[in-house]
């Protein structure tokens, strides 16, 4: 086997004063949506709220309400991976739950 060379590399620069650089978007938030339906009862719901979340009582009815009432509530948010432990906990608890991005 002989020798290797290498040739020089030559580095060039953009022509333009401002180089473009992906920039990574910010870590959104992610949400739980807990949403309305016809089999479990308003204070089976509020229980799960105050026993999973550890939300006070008047907070957890509030959520139950907007459930209710809106057809769905934001129940937590938090980094995906924590807002997709929530979902299946509330599956667990047989609620209907998603998780999406959150749009502010």
């Amino acid at each position: 086997m002989g020798q290797v060379s290498t040739a020089p590399a030559e580095i060039t620069r953009p022509e333009s004063a401002e180089e473009t650089f992906a920039v990574p978007e910010p870590d959104v938030p992610w949400i739980t949506l807990v949403h309305n339906d016809p089999v479990n009862l308003m204070s089976y719901v509020t229980y799960v709220f105050q026993s999973y979340f550890g939300y006070s009582k008047h907070k957890a009815t509030k959520l139950m309400m907007d459930v209710h009432h809106k057809g769905r509530a934001v129940v937590s948010t938090g980094t995906r991976e924590e807002m997709e432990r929530d979902v299946q906990a509330m599956h667990g608890y047989g609620l209907w739950a998603t998780l999406q991005q959150d749009r502010k």
